[in-house]
Order: C-alpha cells, then sequence, then structure tokens
C-alpha cells in the first residue's frame, strides 16, 4: 500500500515513490546541542521516528537510511562553555547524550547515522569553495556569503516574497553583503573562539551549510523525505534548498518536504516567561512515564499545533494502563493491526491510529494490540513497571501534611511536619511547600507501600 505524505514545496498529498526503493533515504534536523531537550524539540523526533518505523515496516528495515544531526558548533554552545568555564567538547558530549537518553525514554528509535557537525568541517569547506567557482558565493572580510540573487527558486519552499522573508529571518544587514537576504557559509573566530583553518582564514561554518553538506556525504545529491519543525522552514530549509542545489544542480536535494507544528502548553506558547517551559527530563522526573509523554504527542495530527495539557496526560496514562492489561496476556505473534497501518500511510495520521487502537481494545485480538502498540513505541518487550503499579490518591496525603504545617506555624515545632515529609520522599513523593500550599508528585522510584501507614 502506497505511503501519502504532504509535501510543503507543493502544498499538497503526494505519493512517496522512492528514487530507490531499496534505499529510502531520510534526513531530519536534529537538536543544537548545548542544554536539555525541551519538550517542543520531542515532537520532531517522535513524528519522524513514526515515519521512520513505517518506512521500515515498508520497504524492509534494510532498505530505509535515516540521518539525523547534531549541531555541535553554534554561538549558544560557545556562551555556555564559556559560562559553565568548561570545553566545549565537554558541553556538546554530555548535552548530546542527555539528548538520546531522554528520546530514548519516550520511545525514539536511534536513526541509522546521528553526524555531528563538526565531523564534517572539510566537507563543509569543500561545498562553499564548489559554490565561490560556479559564482554562487562570494567571500567578503573574512566571511562567505551565499548570493542568494543567484538563485532564481529562493523562496519556493516557504512561499514567502523578498520583504517577507527578509522581515522573519531578522536579516544583518552588514556593509560586507551585496544583498541583505545573503546568508553566511562561513563566519570569522577569533583566537579564543572555537574555529577552524580555511581558505578564508580561520573561523567556523553558518548553521545552514553543515546539513546541506552531512546530507550530500550521507544520502547522495537527492534523497526522499527532508523533515523538521516548520519553524525551521524558513530561513533554514530555504537556505540548504538553494545552496545544494546550486552546489549539486544534477540532483535535487529532497523530493518531499515534511514540517510539524508547534507545541503549546496548557493552550499558550511555551515560554521561561510563562513558567510553562518544560524539558523532557522535567516530566520524565515528575513521574510522568515516557510513553504517555509519547501517546500525548501522537493524539494530535504533525501538521497540527499540539497543545500538552495536564488533563490528556492523565487520560493517556489511564488509557495505555487499560491496553497493558490487555496487551500483558498476548503473545508476540501478531503483525500491527492493519487500520493501524493504514491510517499512518495517509501522512502519518497517529491520532487516527490511536482511536482504532481504542476500537482494538474492545475486540478480542491482544495480539495485535501489543504489536500495535509495540509498532507505535508505546510499548517495548514488556509491560513497564509504571504501568503495573497500583495507582495511589495522594489528596489525603496532602491534606494530612497541609494540617500539620497549619499547627507547626502557631506552635513552632515542625517535628511532626519534618517527619511525615521523610517519610513521603523515602517513598518517592516529591514533596511542593509554598505559600500557595502543598503539592505531591509521585516521582519515577515512588513506591507506594511504603504510605500505607502513614495516615
Amino acid at each position: 500500500m502506497t505511503i501519502k505524505l504532504y509535501n510543503t514545496k507543493t502544498r499538497a498529498k503526494e505519493d512517496l515513490a522512492p528514487i530507490n526503493p531499496d534505499n529510502v533515504r531520510m534526513y531530519v534536523c536534529g537538536p543544537t546541542v548545548y542544554d536539555r531537550a525541551h519538550l517542543g524539540n520531542a515532537r520532531p523526533a517522535i513524528v519522524f521516528d513514526v515515519l521512520f518505523r513505517l518506512l521500515r515496516h515498508t520497504y524492509g528495515a534494510d532498505h530505509v537510511t535515516y540521518v539525523r544531526n547534531f549541531t555541535d558548533v553554534d554561538d549558544k554552545i560557545i556562551a555556555r562553555a564559556e559560562r559553565d568555564n568548561k570545553p566545549i567538547s565537554e558541553i556538546t558530549a554530555e548535552t548530546t547524550q542527555w539528548y538520546l537518553d531522554d528520546m530514548a525514554a519516550v520511545g525514539v528509535m536511534e536513526p541509522d547515522h546521528m553526524p555531528r557537525a563538526t565531523q564534517f568541517i572539510p566537507q563543509m569547506i569543500a561545498m562553499i569553495e564548489d559554490l565561490i567557482g560556479k559564482g554562487h558565493a562570494y567571500a567578503a572580510e573574512g566571511h562567505v556569503l551565499f548570493a542568494v540573487d543567484s538563485y532564481k527558486d529562493y523562496g519556493a519552499l516557504s512561499g514567502r516574497s523578498v520583504d517577507d522573508m527578509i522581515a522573519g529571518a531578522r536579516v544583518e544587514i552588514a556593509p560586507y553583503k551585496r544583498n541583505p537576504m545573503d546568508f553566511v557559509l562561513w563566519k570569522p573566530s577569533d583566537a579564543d573562539t572555537q574555529g577552524w583553518d580555511s581558505p578564508w582564514g580561520y573561523g567556523r561554518p553558518g548553521w545552514h551549510i553543515e546539513c546541506s553538506a552531512m546530507a550530500y556525504e550521507l544520502l547522495g545529491e537527492d534523497f526522499d523525505i527532508h523533515g523538521g519543525g516548520n519553524d525551521l522552514m524558513f530561513p533554514h530549509h530555504e537556505n540548504e534548498i538553494a545552496q545544494s542545489c546550486c552546489a549539486h544542480p544534477e540532483g535535487g536535494f529532497a523530493k518531499i518536504w515534511l514540517h510539524n507544528e508547534m507545541l503549546q502548553v496548557e493552550g499558550k506558547k511555551m515560554s521561561k516567561s510563562l513558567g510553562n517551559f518544560f524539558t523532557v527530563r522535567d516530566l520524565l522526573d515528575q513521574g510522568i512515564p515516557g510513553e504517555v509523554i509519547r501517546f500525548v504527542m501522537l493524539s494530535t495530527h504533525y501538521r497540527k499545533p499540539m497543545d500538552w495539557t495536564e488533563k490528556k496526560a492523565k487520560e493517556a496514562e489511564a488509557t495505555l494502563r487499560k491496553w497493558y492489561a490487555q496487551a500483558n496476556t498476548a503473545i508476540d505473534t501478531s503483525e500491527p493491526y492493519v487500520a493501524v497501518i493504514a491510517a499512518l500511510r495517509d501522512d502519518l495520521n497517529t491520532s487516527l491510529a490511536l482511536a482504532e487502537l481504542h476500537q482494538l481494545s474492545h475486540a478480542d485480538d491482544t495480539s495485535a494490540l501489543r504489536a500495535s502498540l509495540q509498532f507505535l513505541g508505546l510499548m517495548g518487550a514488556e509491560t513497564p513497571k509504571w504501568a503495573t503499579t497500583p495507582v495511589v490518591e495522594l489528596t489525603s496525603y496532602v491534606e494530612s501534611l497541609s494540617t500539620l504545617r497549619e499547627t507547626a506555624m502557631q506552635t513552632k515545632d515542625f517535628s511532626a511536619v519534618d517527619a511525615m515529609k521523610s517519610a513521603l520522599v523515602a517513598a518517592g513523593v516529591e514533596v511542593r511547600m509554598s505559600k500557595a500550599g502543598v503539592e505531591l508528585v509521585p516521582g519515577p522510584d515512588f513506591d507506594p507501600s511504603k504510605l500505607k501507614d502513614l495516615l
């Protein structure tokens, strides 16, 4: 059965017709590794993980090549290293592993290739030299810039006018630019800043060239799918297309472009200023299982804004507990439910796939349910431990601790408060006390059996 995908470039759903069915190739823009992955970073990782699984199911695991990069040279990384007084290599090694651990916790498989930008500096320099030689780039004051005027189709992906693109990119009006839209391929570094020797002096690559160079080296001059968040459509993906098509006009770069929509939290854009900014690790440490995070993400189609809410997380946990109880009795002998696969083949309709699982849970085919959960990355070889742990209502413990706290405020004797708090912490519960009241949050090591004699 054919896979249909919405191609951002053509604004239409298209049949995926692989350039080479024996090697279906996909490139997805990965993270800039300077800190923990926030909840929004998890969405493209999960979306394209589902597509990776679908491609492997359809064409065979040996006939799919998936590349997702790490940006490990960036001004934010340099700033973080200066702030923490640590080598850049230490910062990027640590944060890269954080990302891999957190994505594994939400069921994301590792791609076939995970190139780091710093591993491909010679290839980037070679591509930049080629672009200069073909008249698509020029050197100026230690910089090399791509000449946007040299590529007639610039703007076709995002569909923006030049004025809109200038506003959207917040372009730097620099004296060495021939055109305000020209973007940096190489920029100078001072002696104390990360850099490499090049024909244009000591410096480092611009952001956009890395993906073009790595995609070419690992996938060739053209490949089937390029993905990422829609915040990357312009300028990053627009610039990738321009420099790649000019460097390798014999190819077409990516045939199909997929972009996932952004994430909100409780109906609002996630931001630190609003106090609704979460990393994946924050949620995991609060005791929200990775499977629950993944379920909530899959419950919304990738081309629609995704709203993370506490209510959705609780509903997802309840649903998964029910499904796991059913699937736990099954034997691993079945293929994923055909209706689930059909939903995914229609532009990755994960919300419909979950609806099909609801229908399947009412049937007697527990083997298909188990296989489908595993296919969607919602279940491993075994039922997760949290799903077999009884749900404990902590309201009575909140009320008891609040009462003890009120009494202690009057008597100035906090021994009973401290004792109950210590017992809760020993049971794996995070205790949060503030002027607003008492909040108890079960952690990943929560053991409700340790609470039975506390009240």
